[in-house]
Order: structure tokens, then sequence, then C-alpha cells
């Protein structure tokens, strides 16, 4: 029998500070991250009870150890849901949580369930990117891919071959840029709303709070300039115009928009249209233009109709190759307004939840605004684009 698409919201977003890899949450576990990050919007969203919660996605990069064992059901468990409540796991590297919130959305619309969590972990601390990872030579052996498509940075400066316009110097310019928005952000109380307390113990200081992320850093170009190339000899790609190693969880609460309405629930976003798309891995820093355009055309808008963008700063080059693309500045104050992970921090697979939660603030400020968009790029060769509906544009509500 014929069904009919539902309408869904995102309600609301959390998620920890942001750790340097082994940094404050070196002797804090992946899973307590993210239940943090659920229990948080349990907390927030008193007027949902916990049986209505249908579904748990929660996205890893490298699914081992503590973030292993389908963590959307453990820490789902651990977090206090009912027994009844399935989770699964999901990975898309990058776009993990990203791919978690696209997931779960699709089930709400069609029906399968009103109400879920999505979201992402990554300790880079305890599990290095690549981590017990063994390849199929045969990727490389029959030329499938270059074999620095397996490095992210060296697929950084692959693009720079690209497009070599975008110099160093530019992309070290919207590094420091991303750095300076940051710190206004957090002067401002913008990105404090967001932010999960997490306890953290170390052996000799004894136990802590993690109130704010822990990798932006006062820098300046001269600073930049002088740092080393480590992809390539003489390369541009740098520690300071790339996001960094970095350990974080998030988590989002969706519904479909009838349920969020019974409930009483906030709209904070309305999903327009999402696409994911594959390009060469060698470059895979690209996957964001197709995957918008994607985007764009089932939606049935256009670049212009975008009026805030959040943008995954994985590396400087990445985000200014989009902006090239789409005719857009680097200083373009629709842009990551209040910086990106080359500041704020890149833990994988959780970073996807984090733009959407930035996004959702930021349409609460600006009513002006009707359509924002979420982007980033994702290894092996992907991109992936979440277009979104501010609920409090000034232009009417459905």
């Amino acid at each position: 029998m014929p069904r009919e698409v539902r309408d869904v919201v995102f309600v609301d977003g959390v998620r920890t500070p942001f750790g340097k890899a082994g940094g404050m949450y070196a002797n804090t576990r992946a899973d307590d991250l993210v239940i943090r990050c659920i229990r948080e919007l349990l907390r927030r969203n008193p007027q949902l009870p916990p049986e209505r919660v249908e579904e748990v996605a929660i996205a890893a990069t490298t699914q081992i150890g503590d973030q292993g064992l389908t963590i959307g059901r453990t820490a789902a468990l651990l977090a206090g849901l009912p027994k009844t409540v399935p989770g699964f796991a999901i990975d898309r590297m990058c776009a993990g949580a990203m791919t978690a919130v696209t997931t779960v959305a699709s089930g709400i619309a069609m029906g399968a369930y009103d109400v879920a969590i999505a979201g992402g972990v990554e300790h880079m601390g305890h599990h290095p990117m690549g981590e017990g990872v063994d390849p199929n030579p045969r990727i490389i052996a029959e030329k499938l891919v270059d074999p620095s498509a397996l490095v992210m940075g060296a697929t950084a400066e692959n693009l720079h071959d690209r497009v070599p316009h975008i110099t160093k110097e530019r992309t070290d310019a919207f590094a420091l840029a991303s750095q300076q928005k940051t710190a206004k952000a957090y002067a401002n109380g913008k990105l404090q709303g967001d932010l999960v307390p997490v306890a953290v113990r170390d052996p000799e200081a004894g136990w802590g709070l993690a109130t704010v992320d822990e990798a932006p850093r006062d820098t300046s170009m001269e600073k930049l300039a002088t740092l080393k190339t480590p992809f390539r000899p003489h390369g541009k790609v740098t520690a300071g115009n790339a996001a960094g190693l970095n350990d974080g969880a998030t988590a989002s609460l969706l519904a479909a928009e009838e349920t969020a309405r019974e409930l009483g629930l906030p709209i904070a976003m309305r999903l327009v249209s999402y696409g994911f798309v594959g390009v060469e891995p060698e470059v895979m820093g690209v996957g964001p233009i197709p995957s918008t355009e994607k985007a764009l055309r089932i939606a049935g808008l256009t670049i212009d109709d975008i009026g805030l963008f959040e943008l995954n700063e994985a590396f400087a080059v990445q985000v200014l190759a989009f902006l090239d693309h789409f005719g857009i500045a680097d200083d373009d104050p629709r842009v990551n307004r209040w910086g990106g992970a080359i500041a704020i921090g890149h833990p994988l697979a959780s970073s996807g939840v984090r733009l959407m939660t930035q996004l959702a603030r930021q349409f609460a400020e600006h009513p002006e605004v009707r359509y924002g968009l979420t982007a980033m790029c994702v290894g092996i060769g992907m991109g992936g684009t979440v277009i979104w509906e501010n609920p409090h544009w000034e232009g009417g509500n459905k």
C-alpha cells in the first residue's frame, strides 16, 4: 500500500568538548563519551519518555575496543535507556555521524519509528586511524586506487595539485580565520551551549572536568608559515591548515515532526534532502562538491538558496576548493561562522553532528535564513551533504 513520507526534524544535538588525541581523554573510555551525550539529550528534553526512543545509531570509524561491540546498542543500555530500545553501529569514516542521522531519518520518514538518537564517537588516542585495518592488497596491486588514497594528508596534497591557484598562503589564511572565529565564538558564548561537561581523570593530578575544546590555539600567519609539510617535501599541507587528531563524541535527537509536536519537543531544523557520492579516492577532498550538487538537485534548490554553510574543515584546501567551485568568497560570513574543525577538532565519525548542532543554533539566531547545509569530505573518496530548513524562517512555517 502507498506510504506517505513524513517530515523529519532535528530536535537537539550535543557534544563533548573535543580533546587532542591522547590528551584530556587519555583515561576516558570512548563509549563513556557517547553515554554522556545520550544522557544529556534526555536530561535536556524531559518531556520525552525514554521508552519513546526507538533506535540509537552511533558511528565509529575504528570499531574495536571501547568503540566496538555494536556501540549503538551498548551505549543505549549504559545510558539508561530501556532494554527495549535497539541500537546499531555505523561506519562511513568521517561522515559516520552524518550517515547515522540520514539513516535514522529515512526510517522516521517512512514510518519505521518516530524518535531516534544518532551520533558518533572517535577516540583517536585509543584507536589511531587505520588501527587493525588490513586493506585487500588488490586495491593497490590492481591499480584500483593510488597508494596515496589511503593517507588523508596525501590526498590533500593531491588536491592541491589539481587546484594550484589555491596557495599555501591562502590555506594558512583560511586556517587562521578558523581559529579567530572559534575564539570569538567562545568569547561570545556561542559554543558553550552545545557542550556536555565530562569528568576526566589523570593518574597524577586526579579528577578534573572537561568543559572546553582542547585543540584551539593562538597562532599567526608567521607561525603557520614555519610548520613542516609532513605528507610531501615542500608541500602545502601542515598541522596548521588541517584538522588535528582528536577524541570526542556527539549525539542528536531526531523525530517525525508530528511526534515532536505531540510531545512538545523543540524543532531546531527540518530535513530537506541529503546526498552521498563517490569520487576519486586520491582526491577525496572534492567529495562535498558533487554531493552538494546532488542534494541541491533532489531538493529543487540552487546554491544561492543556501543562507548558512557548515563545512567540515578536514583540510583548508578541501573547503577552499568547494568555495571556489560555487563562487563563494573565502571570508563569506555564511560559511563556518563560529570556526570549524581546524580549530575545534575532527574526531572523525563524530563530526557530522557537530556541524548540524552548530547550524541549528545559527538558525535560531538568523530567522532571515531559510536553508542551510552541512557537508564533508570522506575518506576513500566520498562526499556527503545534508540540506536543512530553518523552522524559525521569518517567511513562515509549514
